[in-house]
């Protein structure tokens, strides 16, 4: 047991650190555009988790997947969901945007929370009510620093926020591989289209910036997969409470990133509203780690009773 949590553990940080790279490797994939460079994540993306699926044996699951119509609406939709976030995260990192792509990502369980409670009618506890209020001032901090509102990270936090409540709604029935399998394939025809529209017109760049780049192009499809599937066998093996604690690692890497790396302005004001923001992290961690305290006595009494019963 104590050897699972610890690999699950260890896959866990793995993914989130390979995430919180992507600031350093999408601005090598210049000068391509961020839609070809989504378009290009998603042809190669299907051929990787092919391969996988067929090393696996494992591609009769997905003619099971294709009887279940359900399953494949939602997944129809969470395609489109997280190609736009693709396409947001690239333009924003490729536009000199780090810090606030990272944003987008902090805010983003302060915009799950609130997802639960607008679409699935889910109650807050008051703390829960605190954190979505600092995260709501943070926001309104951040747009008179910028001049404007947050949008790459309102978005970023957006489109993911509702791309998870879907794959929520699909929950263990489709497994990490299957799920990308059908969301790329889903994307397929509209990427090759526009892939071919860019050679057509001359604008695209495989095969026109050298071999490296081409392979670098070619490398979104494994880029892409394997955190996925370490994600995959992570969450099979540690408790919910690790992962929510994890999932942090990606935007402070990308947070350092834009402002170590690529020296992006951090002013005052604009730090302010960061720490907001991350004030309302802490408050929903700490109330996330009580209340699954508080289930597990719970459940622990109710087994005890049942015992003397």
């Amino acid at each position: 047991m104590v050897s699972e949590l610890r690999r699950g553990t260890t896959y866990g940080i793995a993914a989130y650190l390979l995430w919180g790279t992507f600031a350093l490797y999408f601005p090598l994939l210049k000068p391509a555009g961020s839609i070809e460079i989504v378009s290009h994540r998603i042809v190669w993306s299907l051929l990787f988790v092919l391969a996988v699926l067929s090393v696996q044996r494992s591609l009769g699951s997905l003619r099971e997947l294709a009887a279940d119509r359900r399953s494949l609406a939602i997944l129809f939709v969470a395609a489109v969901l997280i190609a736009a976030n693709w396409c947001l995260y690239i333009y924003g990192v490729n536009s000199d945007q780090v810090v606030e792509t990272s944003l987008g990502y902090f805010i983003n369980p302060i915009v799950t929370v609130m997802l639960g409670v607008v679409v699935l009618g889910e109650s807050l506890r008051r703390t829960q009510w605190v954190a979505i209020g600092l995260g709501t001032v943070a926001v309104v901090v951040l747009a008179v620093d910028y001049g404007r509102p947050p949008w790459i990270a309102l978005g970023l936090a957006l489109s993911f926020g509702t791309y998870a409540l879907l794959k929520n709604r699909v929950g263990a029935r489709v497994g990490a591989v299957q799920s990308l399998t059908v969301e790329t394939a889903v994307l397929l025809v509209p990427a090759l289209a526009w892939l071919i529209v860019l050679e057509v017109r001359g604008d695209g760049q495989f095969g026109h910036s050298g071999p490296g780049h081409a392979l670098l192009l070619a490398s979104t499809g494994i880029v892409t997969a394997v955190p996925l599937i370490l994600f995959a066998a992570s969450a099979r093996r540690i408790p919910l409470s690790v992962i929510g604690l994890l999932q942090y690692l990606t935007p402070v890497l990308q947070f350092l990133t834009g402002v170590l790396l690529y020296d992006e302005p951090m002013p005052a004001s604009r730090l302010v509203g960061f720490v907001l923001v991350w004030a309302a992290l802490t408050v929903l961690t700490v109330d996330n780690l009580q209340d699954r305290r508080r289930n597990q006595r719970r459940a622990a009494a109710e087994t005890q009773a049942d015992a003397f019963a």
